[in-house]
């Protein structure tokens, strides 16, 4: 009773509650802040001293089982509750474990907090791991946020509290008090497993139904199980949906008016799909949702989960998919959340230069200890299979990957002596193999800045087990060369050319995403050199080139209209930019290389493999142009084979156009241009349009030959007329 009150005790069910003793049981309930207490129904239960725990003592046979207690407090308020002490344990060893063995993708409905009902009794069931604690205490305002009111039980060795609370509906606020076992120290944390949370600044954990959402996309999702994802075309809308559009007050979009606004909107520029930057739960605005503190609740920014689920579903319907910025690589300090969450490195690493980025502020996950593992599957298996995400981007891989990664050489090196994290790419390898068996058809997507082997092959073969990784490097490359004035852009040739070298040593995605707009580095438009004109024709090239170019393509928000400055994330984008032809050309340019990408085989059946590409002239570095084939290959050996025709790429990089200028091609007859980047429509000269006669005259190790008009900065894309 001692340790009871003094908020020290790990069995609360062993001193408070009904204990039978024969014919005879006695009941105890410890009441702080109470005036008087008595069974519903019954007599008055007596205060033991001048202490807060009240007792009463009847033959067996007359107390129910979960006796009904009644109580006034000091302010003269009355609450009746059944005895959440009356309840034996409601988890079992095999879900203990489960939860232990490092492998459990649902641990999320095991923790946490859960409706239901024991004994015909209904009520809230409250679950969490914290295995160094002394005492863990559910509060909320259902005992007025006092620690001594609701203590928790351990089960045994575990590490994981449980306790049944009667009667407390769906709605409530709630967190745990954590007192450590060695410190004494006493925090108040948020629910690691939290569905639900209030909105920042405010940082309780809300109780969630259990009831499943009565989901309206089955037949995207049986398609998705059967789509060839490696074949088929995949363009991605990058959105903040904090500052993709906002009230005029400044105020964020809740989903459904998203789901009014956003999908018209990619629907029309024809991405297949809409990368949302991290919405799990985040206190600071500024981290973009980088620095999370719930890996299983949506931000309370644009609502309620269910309201994200008919988000993901009107997407579905609209036949956009949806992928998730997810990030496993770290977490942040914030008191409420996961850091020392039972007053030990507990998520974390202990030793500081295993278990934090300095250069973030942020702690890492301790992917060695199994119940972490369970953790970060469960919260990655929830997003895809509760939610129907369509794939995760795993941000920040190469952290993950490396020890030492910005450390400076100060760091702790594996068991082997070497600098790469064992236990994190085992974890990788465990989350890829889980979530595809799991949920076929999803994508893992991995942002991964160095020259790691096999990041996107199977597990069988050593690889990490992705989908796909980002090509930071085609990334900087492009960027790097773009940037430089054409005058001197012979001299960057390789930069452009260098990545057919290693094009299909993984499945890549180009992209070109928030990361490049932010912190100095200028707007796209911002960083093309030139006077207006050669700015908005250089960023059309761009585009041009990297949708020619084989791999999955993805745009941050913004750049479909040459958004000319960079990202704020405290407003909305400028829309009123489209009151301009430039602007709306851009975004015209968009739309029909999305389009050409989808509808023509070349583009996209063979960008992880090099049948698909084959260079007609790579080495013009003088004239600053490139000319490159696309092939939807011939499967079925009959000429066509379902993949469509072949494509002619010819690029000209410089401000001076290039009249009659020759390039090979592999068959006779006349080419016309399915897109030229220099169109008038899109804000260009309207050069190099017209269709063009192949001649049987050799070149480029070709049999045949056109004569074209390159426009300055543009790109020419050209099919043989059937």
């Amino acid at each position: 009773m001692i340790r009871i009150a003094e908020g020290r005790s790990h069995d609360p069910h062993g001193v408070l509650g009904p204990h039978h003793d024969g014919a005879i049981t006695l009941l105890r309930v410890y009441l702080p802040s109470t005036r008087s207490a008595r069974l519903v129904g019954g007599a008055a239960l007596e205060r033991a001293g001048q202490s807060d725990f009240f007792i009463g003592q009847w033959p067996r046979s007359q107390l129910p089982a979960h006796p009904i207690i009644e109580w006034v407090d000091d302010h003269g308020i009355p609450h009746t509750r059944a005895d959440p002490y009356s309840f034996a344990p409601t988890l079992s060893a095999d879900d203990l474990a489960l939860f232990a063995s490092g492998g459990y993708a649902e641990s999320w409905r095991m923790l946490g907090a859960h409706p239901a009902t024991f004994d015909d009794v209904p009520g809230i069931r409250f679950a969490v791991w914290a295995p160094n604690a002394e005492r863990v205490s559910v509060v909320g305002p259902f005992c007025d946020w006092d620690g001594r009111r609701l203590p928790m039980r351990v089960l045994g060795r575990s590490g994981v509290w449980e306790l049944f609370v009667p009667g407390l509906p769906v709605g409530q606020l709630y967190k745990y008090e954590i007192r450590n076992r060695s410190s004494g120290n006493v925090e108040t944390k948020t629910d690691p497993y939290a569905r639900a949370m209030e909105l920042r600044p405010a940082t309780a954990s809300i109780i969630q139904s259990d009831d499943a959402h009565a989901w309206k996309d089955d037949d995207w999702m049986q398609a998705r199980a059967q789509r060839d994802w490696l074949h088929a075309p995949l363009s991605i809308y990058e959105v903040h949906t904090g500052s993709w559009q906002r009230h005029t007050d400044g105020s964020f979009l809740d989903w459904n008016e998203l789901a009014d606004q956003l999908i018209p909107h990619v629907q029309s520029l024809g991405y297949t799909h809409i990368e949302l930057l991290p919405i799990t739960e985040h206190p600071l605005d500024d981290s973009w949702g980088y620095q999370t503190t719930g890996y299983f609740a949506p931000t309370r920014r644009h609502g309620t989960p269910d309201d994200l689920k008919r988000f993901i579903e009107r997407c579905h319907r609209a036949g956009i998919g949806v992928l998730l910025d997810w990030v496993p690589a770290h977490f942040p300090r914030d008191a409420h959340g996961l850091a020392r969450f039972d007053g030990s490195a507990l998520y974390e690493y202990e030793d500081p230069r295993k278990g934090e980025h300095a250069d973030w502020g942020t702690y890492i996950f301790n992917y060695e200890r199994n119940e972490v593992r369970s953790f970060l599957l469960s919260s990655a298996c929830y997003w895809l299979e509760q939610f129907h995400f369509d794939g995760l981007r795993v941000d920040a891989v190469a952290s993950m990957l490396y020890l030492d990664f910005g450390r400076q050489g100060i760091f702790a090196p594996n068991r082997y002596g070497g600098r790469e994290n064992l236990e994190a790419i085992d974890f990788l390898r465990q989350l890829n193999t889980l979530t595809h068996s799991r949920s076929p058809g999803t994508l893992m997507m991995a942002e991964e800045s160095t020259d790691w082997p096999l990041v996107s092959r199977p597990v069988d073969v050593g690889g990490l087990g992705f989908s796909m990784k980002w090509n930071m490097g085609w990334m900087h490359d492009t960027l790097d060369y773009f940037q430089v004035d054409p005058i001197f852009r012979s001299h960057h040739h390789e930069r452009l050319t260098f990545g057919q070298m290693y094009a299909y040593s993984e499945n890549f995605i180009l992209p070109l995403s928030h990361d490049e707009v932010v912190h100095l580095k200028r707007s796209l438009l911002g960083r093309m050199p030139g006077d207006r004109w050669q700015q908005l024709a250089n960023l059309r090239a761009l585009y041009f080139m990297m949708w020619m170019t084989p791999g999955k393509k993805l745009l941050f928000m913004g750049g479909e209209f040459a958004h000319p400055w960079e990202w704020d994330f405290h407003v909305a984008l400028p829309w009123f930019l489209l009151e301009h032809n430039e602007h709306r050309g851009m975004m015209l340019l968009l739309s029909d290389l999305n389009r050409l990408y989808v509808n023509e085989p070349a583009l996209h059946r063979h960008e992880f493999e090099p049948q698909g590409f084959a260079w007609i002239d790579c080495n013009d570095r003088e004239q600053s142009t490139l000319s490159w084939l696309r092939s939807g290959g011939d499967e079925d050996g009959d000429g066509n084979g379902g993949s469509g025709p072949t494509l002619v790429v010819a690029l000209n990089l410089t401000p001076q156009p290039r009249m009659g200028y020759e390039i090979g091609v592999p068959e006779p007859g006349e080419y016309r241009v399915l897109l030229n980047s220099d169109s008038v429509h899109y804000g260009g000269s309207n050069l190099g349009g017209v269709a063009a006669p192949a001649r049987l005259e050799p070149r480029h190790g070709q049999p045949y030959s056109l004569r074209l008009d390159l426009p300055p900065l543009g790109g020419l894309l050209l099919v043989k007329a059937s």
